[in-house]
């Protein structure tokens, strides 16, 4: 029998106690140091993020700015309603939950097509809205039934509202969901803090072009969850400050009486203060309601807006390029004295047609005009007198010159998107054409530029800022819409200084030359009729740009399609001896210039100078004669 030693028993005892030992002590130590980290070293790290695991940093959207005009009439507003809205993040079968919601609120298919819409443009985590401006009997039936539908809840939100509808909205704009296109541009800008939580971003005109003053600045709740992600209290606020106010150089009832004017025609028409630059009346028709953009337009609303053939959402005042017609011919005539190419009393014989290169270049009176010098050219319009002008001048002294006007380039309105029209010379042709038998400038087509003709293309709005800078003898404003801008925080108005930018230099006698010309246009000439027994005295040319070509043939309205027909212009100042309003008109396919777009300036300058409202629609004067034709 094997008997054990007690003694090494002991000590192999001792040596696995020891060893037990040093691990639990080995473990302490380890939970010790680690404790030592956590609870000290790393003390303010973790608790900034249990502090962030229990407060969350909500943004409070600001008020955008309101837009007025110059008489303080609410033009943009906002109002609060409430949005019945889903995190996408936060449900399993969006269809499902949208089809059980619908049994309670009332949910269109064009609310779908929307949601559906800002599904695909937004990011998975965002609370979209599927319902907005929710009634209260509709509040209160989603609270009954809440517990139904996870990742659902009402919101409180600011909407924009354009209390004119239609009213206005080629000028105003729109806003719209914020999409990748817009946080690009707030990106660069480096503003990315100051719209979080922000859905909409301006889209087109001012709101578009003001919008970092519109927006104003986000503020910050500091709120209490608990485990449930559930708000409990807020522990601090730092208030948003609302966007500034825009107050416009626009007379609201000026430019109600100017839309009104057209009825159902298709035009534009821009009314500017020459002494400052400021805009008067931009209108732009036919033009679509802006409201229906703020929750985000359906798919087929969209494409009725998109793809009607009136086009509605071209805004024909800065973007519609169209030949000038024989409202060019003031501006000819102010050229040709300035570059001493002709004196007002010189005479020219018209015989009805200007032979040049074996082509006869018709003037629309058959017979033509007699005699004819600088005063009964503009007056009568004489097309003759314009052909040998032109030739005489050559294209790129008439470029040059009509460029100082502001042809064929941006005036530089607070609008983004403004086109350049067409102001045709040789090195633009060049520029233009591919093939070099189409780059070559001919002489016979600077003979068509004379009467506004050929490749002139200007927007309406060029051609109201030329006549503008024609009536304040020379002096250049840039057009502009806002008059000031007003903070809200401090009320400090920063107003939009109506400096000049730049004096053209043209001869006091010159101008006046011009002037008594345009006089004469409404009392004797082809703008008699519509001006006939008004109390002012204005000055006006009226013009009519052909949208094709004749080829020899008479021109009557009745015989070509709508579309074809001739657009009518009109271009006008008043009073003549100190201008306080010039304008400029357009009626798309409105035939005559006389006819058309005279009347309705009549009815503007009527209620800008004397207050007169009219009771309809600016008339088509059929029996009105109409002498520039081409």
């Amino acid at each position: 029998m094997e008997f054990k030693n007690p003694q090494e028993e002991l000590e192999r005892f001792r040596s696995r106690l020891a060893v037990a030992g040093g691990f639990v002590l080995f473990c302490f130590t380890l939970l010790f140091v680690r404790f030592v980290w956590l609870q000290i070293v790393q003390h303010d790290y973790y608790q900034t993020r249990a502090e962030d695991n229990r407060i969350s940093l909500v943004p409070v959207v600001p008020n955008r700015g309101l837009i007025l005009d110059r008489n303080g009439v609410v033009l943009a507003r906002n109002y609060s309603a409430y949005t019945l809205e889903i995190t996408p993040s936060k449900t399993l079968d969006l269809e499902q939950l949208i089809d059980g919601l619908e049994t309670i609120i009332d949910i269109q298919p064009k609310d779908r097509k929307r949601f559906k819409k800002l599904l695909e443009e937004s990011r998975n985590f965002e609370s979209l809205p599927i319902r907005t401006r929710l009634t209260d009997e509709e509040v209160a039936k989603f609270i009954a039934h809440r517990y139904r539908f996870a990742g659902v809840d009402i919101k409180a939100r600011l909407f924009r509202q354009y209390p004119g509808g239609a009213f206005a909205s080629h000028m105003l704009g729109y806003i719209g969901r914020v999409n990748d296109k817009d946080m690009e541009t707030i990106e660069a800008r480096e503003l990315d803090a100051n719209y979080r939580g922000t859905d909409h971003f301006g889209k087109t005109g001012l709101e578009q072009h003001y919008e970092f003053d519109l927006h104003g600045t986000t503020g910050f709740e500091q709120v209490e969850i608990d485990a449930g992600g559930r708000a409990v209290r807020t522990l601090a606020r730092t208030s948003p400050v609302a966007g500034n106010n825009l107050t416009l150089t626009v007379d609201v009832e000026l430019q109600r009486i100017a839309e009104q004017a057209f009825g159902d025609r298709k035009g534009a028409l821009v009314a500017i203060e020459p002494s400052t630059g400021g805009i008067l009346a931009l209108v732009a028709v036919p033009n679509y309601d802006p409201n229906v953009f703020v929750d985000g337009i359906d798919t087929q609303s969209w494409k009725e807006l998109n793809e009607s053939p009136d086009k509605p959402m071209v805004n024909r005042a800065l973007n519609g390029a169209y030949p000038p017609g024989s409202t060019f011919k003031p501006f000819m005539a102010l050229g040709a004295l300035t570059l001493g190419k002709r004196r007002p009393e010189q005479q020219i014989s018209d015989p009805g047609f200007f032979n040049f290169g074996g082509h006869h270049f018709r003037d629309d009176k058959k017979g033509g005009h007699g005699m004819v010098d600088m005063y009964k050219s503009i007056v009568q319009s004489c097309d003759t007198y314009y052909y040998m002008l032109a030739n005489d001048m050559g294209i790129d002294n008439i470029s040059a010159f009509m460029g100082k006007l502001g042809f064929g380039s941006r005036t530089g309105i607070d609008i983004d998107g403004e086109s350049e029209g067409v102001l045709p010379s040789q090195a633009w042709k060049r520029k233009r054409f591919k093939k070099p038998e189409q780059q070559k400038w001919y002489a016979g087509e600077t003979v068509s530029i004379g009467i506004g003709q050929g490749y002139n293309a200007y927007t309406p709005i060029q051609l109201a800022h030329a006549t503008a800078i024609v009536a304040n003898g020379g002096v250049v404003f840039r057009p502009h819409l806002v008059k000031f801008i007003t903070d809200t925080l401090t009320g400090r108005q920063s107003l939009i200084e109506p400096k000049p930018t730049r004096d053209l230099g043209l001869k006091a006698e010159h101008i006046e030359v011009i002037r008594n010309a345009m006089v004469g246009v409404n009392k004797e000439g082809t703008g008699a009729r519509a001006f006939a027994g008004a109390e002012y005295v204005s000055a006006g040319k009226t013009g009519t740009a052909q949208v094709y070509s004749l080829k020899g043939a008479d021109y009557k309205a009745g015989a070509v399609k709508k579309e074809l027909r001739d657009h009518a212009l009109f271009i006008a100042f008043a009073p003549a001896d100190k201008p306080t309003i010039a304008l400029a008109v357009l009626v798309e396919n409105g035939g005559f210039g006389a006819q058309a777009a005279a009347p309705i300036a009549r009815q503007v300058l009527d209620y800008y100078l004397l207050g007169k409202r009219p009771n309809a629609p600016a008339p088509v004067d059929e029996a009105a004669v109409e002498e520039d034709k081409e």
